[in-house]
């Protein structure tokens, strides 16, 4: 046998292209994304709501519609999708407009009846309680989060995890001890324990929530793509919006939206200029919490959510000259604590998934028959 004519084994395995990573990472840019858009309505979120209800707003209802009204925007982004898929598509292949079929579509619509009533026990408490207070309950959300991810998808956690959710949790009961210590002017004790109240049950509800979303996306019947997520998202906010609007109904707040616009106290201009940009930054946030979901996972979503509270919490000291108590400090203390635990145990368990290069190369020279017998 000539020289030329003998083949090395190993040749055709040494020959193979490498694996295309396009699809790592644009899933990494998603998430980089999905994150800013998160920490703007996070941060924002409470603020904007908080300055309404200062200033002369008290329509719980129409508060709570404002959360997710901005929905049509995403429109804009899932038409791009659309029209980049209908290019991209197989010529042969059925192009649909709506990538969501019906079980996804009552999923969504449980998770928008689930997200307005959230919505309401957020603004009741929002309207209760001072930006920073509210943003501590709100950490303990990540409690909530990671006991229902557990229950239902099964989330694995590692010590450092544990005691992030730990730390969280004391964080925010460390508030209890003495509540109604910056309990704003004119409202009573009790207004203040039921606001408290409110704010802890919004955690707690949105911390089965985010779970139950990352559950649909395993159980769906189809693939989950990101064009899809905004599909949901989508009808998740119209449902919601529509709960609002029976509250809004009820409650007769369309008949008084223009009377509180005129008696609002930074004029009639700036209610609307609030109205708007609470609808939009409040989109933000919710896109960005599913896309978190999508991109990761519902206990990542939730941190994330967490370890922006030290920035909300400034914020608010500055633009609403709320008062810092000690309590607040140490709740702010054990919350960071927290964050460093759980971020810290992330990078250790990448580190253990790392393959080691070296290993790698060597197995990937591993003719087939001898793979399949290892």
């Amino acid at each position: 046998m000539e020289e030329g004519d003998a083949k090395n084994p190993n040749t055709e395995q040494m020959e193979v292209k490498e694996p295309k990573h396009d699809g790592t990472t644009m899933r990494k840019a998603l998430l980089v994304i999905n994150c800013i858009m998160l920490s703007i309505g996070n941060c924002g979120s409470p603020l904007i709501m908080r300055l309404y209800f200062i200033h002369g707003g008290n329509r719980i209802w129409f508060s709570s519609w404002l959360q997710t009204a901005g929905c049509p925007i995403i429109l804009l982004p899932i038409a791009c999708a659309t029209v980049h898929r209908s290019r991209t598509a197989n010529p042969t292949s059925e192009n649909k407009l709506i990538c969501m079929e019906r079980p996804l579509f009552v999923a969504a619509i449980v998770l928008g009846i689930l997200s307005g009533l959230d919505n309401y026990l957020y603004s009741y408490g929002l309207s209760r309680l001072p930006v920073s207070t509210s943003s501590l309950i709100i950490a303990s959300q990540l409690a909530f989060t990671a006991g229902f991810a557990f229950l239902l998808v099964k989330q694995k956690f590692t010590a450092y995890s544990v005691n992030a959710v730990f730390l969280l949790t004391i964080g925010a009961g460390v508030l209890a001890l003495h509540s109604s210590s910056d309990r704003p002017a004119n409202e009573s004790n009790k207004e203040y324990i039921l606001g408290f109240v409110m704010t802890l049950a919004a955690a707690a509800l949105y911390g089965f929530i985010l779970p139950l979303v990352e559950l649909t996306y395993k159980k769906a019947k189809q693939e989950i793509s990101y064009a899809l997520v905004m599909e949901i998202q989508l009808v998740m906010c119209l449902v919601a919006t529509g709960f609002c609007t029976v509250g809004m109904l009820v409650n007769n707040d369309f008949k008084v939206i223009g009377r509180e616009a005129r008696e609002f106290e930074l004029g009639e201009t700036k209610y609307h200029v609030v109205v708007i940009f609470s609808a939009i930054i409040n989109q933000c946030f919710f896109l960005g919490a599913i896309g978190v979901v999508f991109c990761a996972s519902s206990l990542l979503s939730a941190v994330v959510i967490a370890v922006l509270l030290p920035v909300t919490e400034i914020l608010a000291v500055f633009f609403f000259n709320e008062k810092f108590q000690a309590e607040k400090g140490v709740s702010l203390a054990l919350s960071l604590w927290g964050f460093i635990s759980y971020f810290y145990g992330e990078i250790k368990q990448s580190k253990k998934k790392k393959p080691d290069p070296e290993t790698e190369m060597a197995s990937s020279l591993l003719p087939n028959t001898l793979k399949s017998s290892v």
